[in-house]
């Protein structure tokens, strides 16, 4: 594919991801606010953030095999309309209740766009080029926690929280006309025929036994588990416990995704000189190490924000060389079914992070320190798994008869 069709894909699949990250990260500046206005708890107006995370996870497990079954398009349609929908019921909303089951709609409209572009990437790409175009994709699906914390905060600041999700389900209306309008179905008749609601069934039991797609999951969702932590506390954490307004805090989100961001795009590089597999090993120990430092700090009663930053840019960074390199590592012998191992593979995430949202969430007192823990628990798990998949790896491979 040429460089320009790269970039247009990317660009193509990225924005088609963003949008349900950007409900999230557009309206976390506003999570203070919400619970004023609804007169509700910390914990029970993260559970509007959980819920979103579950459903994304759950619609997932749908979308893959449909969009294996019926081809990639009719599922990012329906997905799409449904967010929109359950968008303008989120601004309208009038009880914390409301608002989670709303998020919980949104959510499921928000996982076809989760699930399918990956699905797309290895249709048309395997390997170090399939590398390539998921870390461009990562690109743009990035620059969502740097740009929708801010979006969110002027937002807010000049129409209310409720503005927020007018601004996301336009959004949405505007990925339909695009996906409409640019998108070429990948996922040919031909292919489409070996494809129904039994061999979904069955692909899903080849997925679940198949140890080696199994841990390479994990790795991805445990190293993002710890960044879900961050993105749920954060900004209790920021805007209560340190002070920062909601800009301030948009600003300083915003610096873990360009770390993120920037690593990501040397997936490519990295992998064709060193190899993908001895990329993810030296990326995932050094996160792992940085988080424990993080850890560490604040066990020892430290408390300063230019640390917990500066520490968490560089776990970042190294996080943006793991993830989405285990991605492609996880769908690369599935090619048949790619549509369900990515959706199996996002479910797997996202549940795994609302878990992990929610038992942090159980200790959250408004203080740095549950969420670096969740934040350490979560990389350090992401190491153990990284040592166990790509250790057996290597054991499994017998040499060549003589």
């Amino acid at each position: 594919m040429p460089s320009r069709s790269f970039l247009r894909m990317a660009l193509i699949l990225g924005l088609i991801s963003a949008i349900g990250p950007f409900a999230i990260d557009m309206y976390l500046p506003a999570l203070p606010e919400i619970g004023r206005a609804l007169n509700a708890p910390v914990g029970a107006v993260q559970m509007s953030l959980t819920a979103f995370f579950i459903a994304i996870g759950v619609g997932q497990l749908l979308y893959g095999p449909v969009s294996d079954m019926v081809g990639r398009k009719p599922p990012l349609y329906f997905g799409l309309g449904l967010f929109a929908l359950a968008s303008v019921g989120c601004a309208l909303a009038s009880q914390i209740e409301t608002l989670v089951a709303l998020r919980f709609l949104q959510g499921l409209g928000a996982a076809a766009g989760m699930a399918i572009p990956r699905a797309v990437v290895r249709d048309l790409h395997t390997g170090t080029d399939a590398a390539r175009l998921m870390s461009l994709l990562m690109l743009v699906f990035s620059v969502s926690p740097i740009l929708a914390p801010l979006a969110g905060s002027a937002v807010i600041a000049l129409s209310g929280w409720r503005a927020v999700f007018w601004a996301v389900g336009l959004a949405a209306l505007a990925g339909l006309a695009m996906v409409y309008a640019t998108l070429a179905e990948t996922r040919t008749r031909e292919q489409r025929l070996e494809s129904s609601l039994g061999s979904a069934l069955r692909a899903y039991g080849v997925l679940l036994r198949d140890a080696h797609y199994l841990g390479l999951v994990g790795i991805g969702s445990a190293a993002l588990a710890g960044f879900f932590v961050f993105l749920a506390g954060s900004p209790f954490v920021l805007i209560n416990h340190y002070g920062l307004t909601p800009t301030q805090y948009s600003l300083a989100f915003s610096v873990n995704a360009v770390a993120f961001i920037g690593a990501s795009q040397f997936t490519s590089h990295l992998g064709r000189r060193f190899g993908l597999v001895p990329m993810v090993k030296v990326a995932s120990t050094a996160s792992a190490a940085f988080n424990a430092l993080l850890l560490g700090y604040y066990l020892f009663g430290g408390d300063q924000l230019p640390v917990l930053i500066a520490l968490n840019f560089i776990a970042s960074a190294f996080m943006g060389l793991v993830i989405p390199t285990v991605s492609v590592l996880a769908l690369e012998k599935h090619g048949p079914i790619a549509g369900t191992a990515s959706a199996l593979m996002g479910t797997l995430q996202m549940l795994v992070g609302a878990v992990a949202m929610g038992v942090v969430g159980a200790f959250a007192n408004g203080a740095p320190l549950p969420m670096v823990a969740g934040m350490a628990a979560g990389s350090l798990t992401s190491f153990a798994l990284m040592g166990l998949t790509l250790r057996a790896r290597r054991r499994n491979r017998r040499p060549a008869p003589t």
